[in-house]
């Protein structure tokens, strides 16, 4: 087999690699006399304090560098290929797939479904576990790779067959006792559809879980989230504000269990659920910690506590600002409460709060991470906006300027004939935005 080329696309400002005069199209051949693989190799590799490392230049010169370092001190290296290797794709045809419910003709990358541990321990996703090897289990274990995030969904063996459409999805799960018997951290995910994996098949697995405790640090429960792309898919219905009670009112009664048997709560239910159902959203110990606040599990509480340490620490004046926002529908009531407190101390600052509804993926589609450009331009054309519209960071690939559906922030502010401002998800900036 060929190997694979581990080519430098760039080097960090003031790094080693900046010192040792590393550049952009250098190749990476060895560390310690070991090829790497992939990125687990890598970062197992470089966190040694002293290092043999042998780079190919472009012209084909071999230097060796020998390299003394702080541990785990970076190398300031970045790589053309993200893991150094090829990205392992999803085998499975889950039923409540967000990719599958894409409309088409939109980039290529969005189409793509990752199923990869290595983006689990670098990137927080979350995989099935159903495309991984004992030989690559094995190989966490030996790199000793935390947190590992894993998809369950369900216990129930042949249930989680058929939601994941995939005949070896049910024996995956023995993997998560190996995992835990080599004492590898893992969070668990369940995403929730209706009719399938809650009610009594939610209460089988919150209780069987409990087995991978304390190695297994937190589980949260997210709605199905259903686009209006659901053509030839199974049918799934959303969950009510009924139903969304009934959910609580059953985690809350296993994390009493938990907290009792376990001192955690372990079992957390994703913030959608509490907004659906119309409750308020728990105060940050609730959360020990926040260990899924990226996967929306306590980022209400967390923004309204940053909010509210900031707003106490400031002195209102008379100051004059005109500002508009746009969100989802299902953060609205939050910035408006949060935009309501601001006017009591700047009784002078206007603040338009525009809800935006999801036209592009279907009004089922709440959330304000999923607003595109055009449904933002369609349903604020012709609006004063003052002196700013604010958006917030969600909306935006990982330091881009790109919606979902192509349109970058210039074509918005073009057309809406505005400044835009980006808002970082942090309560310090969404007061600083609006007052300054």
């Amino acid at each position: 087999m060929k190997k694979k080329a581990h080519i430098i696309k760039e080097i960090d400002k003031g790094s080693i690699a900046e010192e040792l005069e590393l550049t952009t199209g250098d190749e990476l051949i060895s560390i310690n006399g070991t090829e790497i693989v992939d990125v687990l190799d890598y970062h197992y590799l470089t966190k040694d304090e002293n290092l043999t490392v042998l780079i190919k230049k472009p012209d084909g010169e071999e230097w060796e560098l020998d390299i003394e370092k702080e541990y785990d001190e970076d190398l300031g290296i970045v790589f053309e290929e993200g893991l150094m290797d090829e990205y392992r794709s999803c085998r499975n045809k889950c039923i409540f797939c967000f990719i599958d419910q894409m409309p088409p003709g939109m980039r290529d990358t969005l189409y793509f479904k990752d199923d990869d541990a290595r983006l689990s321990f670098l990137q927080g996703n979350y995989i099935t576990l159903t495309n991984m090897s004992d030989e690559e289990i094995d190989r966490i274990i030996f790199y000793k790779l935390s947190p590992i995030n894993i998809s369950v969904h369900t216990t129930n063996e042949e249930l989680r067959c058929k939601m994941l459409h995939n005949r070896f999805a049910g024996s995956a799960l023995a993997k998560l006792k190996k995992l835990k018997d080599a004492g590898i951290t893992m969070n668990g995910q369940i995403v929730l559809c209706k009719g399938w994996n809650d009610k009594d098949e939610l209460e089988k697995t919150m209780h069987d879980l409990s087995a991978f405790l304390p190695e297994m640090v937190s589980v949260s429960v997210v709605p199905v989230g259903l686009t209006k792309y659901r053509e030839g898919l199974q049918e799934l219905e959303s969950f009510t504000k009924e139903d969304s009670l009934e959910v609580l009112e059953q985690i809350h009664r296993w994390q009493k269990i938990f907290l009792t048997h376990y001192d955690t709560r372990f079992i957390y239910a994703s913030d959608e659920w509490y907004l659906k159902a119309e409750l308020p959203i728990p105060e940050e110990d609730f959360y020990e910690g926040y260990p899924q606040i990226e996967n929306g599990v306590g980022m209400i509480r967390s923004l309204q506590n940053e909010f509210e340490d900031y707003f106490n620490e400031i002195t209102g004046d008379d100051r004059s600002r005109n500002i508009s926002i746009a969100t989802g529908m299902l953060a609205a009531p939050v910035i408006l409460r949060l935009t309501d407190r601001i006017v009591t101390k700047f009784p002078n600052i206007r603040i338009h709060l525009y809800t935006i509804i999801n036209h592009f993926f279907g009004t089922q589609i709440t959330v304000a991470g999923l607003l595109t450009g055009g449904d933002i331009i369609s349903q604020l054309k012709g609006q004063v906006f003052g002196d700013n519209l604010l958006l917030p960071e969600v909306l935006l690939r990982s330091e881009e300027t790109v919606l979902l559906d192509d349109v970058n922030i210039d074509e918005i502010e073009n057309a809406l004939q505005t400044k835009i401002r980006i808002v970082q998800s942090d309560g310090k900036s969404f007061i600083d935005s609006i007052i300054m």
